[in-house]
């Protein structure tokens, strides 16, 4: 097993939801953590939590979809923190509706937040899993990206692509002994999936924002040797 004990992580999207979960769930296993996202008080609110786990913790304020502001805080968090050794690519946005509805806007700022983002993170962390010698990135997907359905084209479109960008990172980037994980969880009872009426978020049939954060937890833990090169995870009977 990988011992993940003092190790850094920088969670994007982390204020909340699923990043808030992982979070939580690497804080318990010793890992100091960095969240990123748009909202400083649910960030505050985070960070109090994980440094009350007894890690050291820290925050940064900014769109996932600036580069610019991307590399800023991401360098920022490593300095508070003492280098990265693992990124967990969250930060997303899911908006909903047909093609011929959906303004070109929002559907442009879904594919600029859900790929752009994962993409401006991923390379303003390499320099530190580089200097390190090892680390790990895990791109947060979808099963959307995997099929697409009525009134998701751009969500879909923004998570198959992500998906196709994380195998071209896998392939560049083990070669530096960094596992690139690309996951593609079905529906979790998220505020962005019960807000979109996509589930009704039902604990005892529905997966857990927690359930996902054990699962990513488990896959970083493993010996270094083995790669998860691509994972699902569905609700059992929803």
């Amino acid at each position: 097993m990988n011992d993940l004990k003092n190790k850094t992580a920088i969670v994007t999207g982390g204020g909340k939801g699923l990043g808030k979960a992982v979070a939580i769930a690497l804080a318990n296993e010793g890992v100091n953590i960095g969240i990123t996202g748009r909202n400083e008080e649910n960030l505050k609110e985070t960070v109090s939590t994980l440094e009350a786990i007894g890690i050291k913790a820290a925050y940064s304020v900014f769109s996932i979809d600036n580069e610019q502001d991307v590399i800023k805080g991401i360098g920022e968090l490593a300095e508070q923190l003492g280098g990265v050794d693992i990124l967990i690519n969250n930060a997303g946005i899911g908006n909903f509706g047909s093609i011929e509805d959906m303004p070109s806007d929002v559907w442009e700022q879904v594919i600029k937040t859900n790929l752009f983002g994962a993409y401006y993170a991923a390379k303003a962390v390499h320099p530190y899993l580089k200097a390190k010698g090892q680390g790990d990135v895990v791109n947060v997907a979808s099963s959307a990206g995997l099929k697409a359905g009525g009134g998701m084209s751009a969500y879909a479109a923004s998570k198959a692509a992500l998906i196709s960008l994380s195998q071209s990172m896998m392939a560049e980037w083990r070669k530096q002994n960094i596992r690139v994980i690309t996951l593609t969880p079905s529906t979790i009872a998220s505020e962005m999936s019960i807000n979109g009426g996509l589930t009704d978020g039902n604990p005892d049939k529905v997966l857990q924002p927690e359930d996902f954060a054990e699962w990513v937890r488990d896959i970083l833990k493993m010996n270094r040797r083995a790669l998860i090169a691509n994972g699902s995870i569905f609700s059992t009977n929803p």
